[in-house]
This record gives structure tokens, sequence and C-alpha cells, in this order.
């Protein structure tokens, strides 16, 4: 059988978020809620932690998790998981983003199963955007596919667009951060040694997988994620968190 694992890349010095996956949300650090949700879709012995810090990576291995310690120079997340992913022994490689305390583990697992099926495929995750969310925000990137769900572009620009206003989109599809990789497709990804001048413009790192002529497979996922991209974003994942447990 194929091993499944995810990774978690972490970072302390967020350009908008420093210390980030340390913040903490009801209590404890935003990085301890998603690797928990990871390891009840895959197993705690199936979670790392990929940082360059080790703040970050003690407060993983305390709370019996793997940590992988990476370089600094990593470009992306996915680049330093594709760092931590030569040390790890495993088949499919999963990027659960550790700003998204709200991962569905369901969702991993659906991810996972997708990536089983398509192992020549990248497979990433979408959810359509809330009411409350505005598809205007360069924080929310919006997703556009082929009607087969097939990745087409992502842009922090409120896309599709549209020339005639009856024809304006009712819904957004926005970036929901699962991925899923093959240990190849993080090799390619990771040698491409630069990022793309697209994905540096909209810096969406996914971008650079239309470069290497990857194909991107777009699962829909359950409604509801929140990321914490920006101080102000705590207090609304907080409510959520309290929402969800409250049930």
């Amino acid at each position: 059988m194929m091993r499944s694992v995810a990774v978690i890349p972490a970072r302390y010095q967020s350009s908008r978020y420093p210390g980030k996956p340390l913040v903490k949300l009801l209590g404890k650090p935003m990085l301890l809620w998603v690797a928990e949700l990871s390891a009840k879709a895959l197993g705690q012995e199936n979670v790392y932690v990929a940082t360059d810090d080790h703040r970050i990576a003690e407060v993983a291995q305390h709370a019996g998790f793997k940590a992988v310690l990476t370089s600094s120079g990593a470009l992306t997340g996915t680049d330093r998981l594709a760092e931590a992913a030569e040390s790890i022994d495993a088949d499919i490689f999963i990027n659960v983003q550790g700003d998204e305390p709200l991962v569905d583990p369901e969702d991993i697992c659906r991810v996972r199963d997708l990536k089983q099926a398509s192992m020549d495929t990248v497979i990433n995750g979408y959810c359509w955007l809330s009411e409350e969310e505005d598809p205007h925000s360069v924080n929310l990137p919006k997703v556009i596919t082929t009607e087969a769900g097939h990745l087409v572009y992502m842009s922090r620009s409120p896309l599709p667009g549209y020339k005639d206003a009856k024809n304006a989109p009712v819904h957004y599809k926005k970036q929901v951060c699962i991925y899923a990789f093959s240990k190849p497709e993080l090799k390619a990804f990771r040698d491409f040694g630069r990022k793309s001048e697209l994905e540096r413009s909209e810096d969406i790192e996914i971008l650079r997988f239309l470069e290497l002529k990857r194909p991107v497979l777009m699962l829909e996922t359950r409604a509801g994620s929140l990321a914490v991209d920006v101080p102000s974003d705590v207090a609304g994942v907080e409510a959520a968190l309290r929402k969800k447990h409250a049930c």
C-alpha cells in the first residue's frame, strides 16, 4: 500500500504575520490545531511539521508530532515541503497549510484518495466563497477551473471576469490550502529553482505547476474554510472554532 503523510510547512518569519504558526487560538498554538486535525485523518505517526525555526519544532515535538528542520531559504511552503520530503519515506505528500485551523479531516482523506487514483496529477482543494467574504480581497485566491475541474488559473483578483453584467458570476471559488503531491512532482517544483513570473506576481505557489506543465485537479471541499492571514483574522477564526466545538 502507498503511504500518505501530511506535512505542515511552518515558518516563523511570515511577512504579513510574524510568529503566525504559534499564535494562540483559544489558548492553543494554531499549528497544533492543524496538526491534530491532520492526525485525525492520517494518524499521528503520519504527521510532520517542516520548519526552519527551533521554537516551532519544539512546540510540535512536545505535542508528540515529528518535526523536520529545513533550510531558511525555502521560497514557498511547497519548496519547504519538497525539502522535507527528501528525508520522509512516503508516496503521497499532503501539504496542509498551518494557517487553516478549521480544515476538515474528511477533506484531507478525500484529497488523499483522489491523489491515489491520479498519481500523475497534483490535487488541490477549493470551496465557494461565502456571502460574508469579499471576492475583491487579495487574501483570498480565486480559482478558475475547466468544467471538468482542472485548474486554469488562480488570482487574487475577482475572477472570472465578465464583459456583460448579465454574465457576472453568482459565486466565486476560492482555494483551500490542502494539496497532494508525489515525490517526483515535489522535486520538479523545487528544481525549477525560482518563483515563476505568475507565481511571483500573484503570490500563489500552485501556479508554478502550470509552468512545469503538470496538471492540477481541483477538489471541492467542505464550505466554511477560514485561514489566518493577518492578525485581524484571529477573532473571526476563534469565533468559528468556538461555534464548531460547541456543537
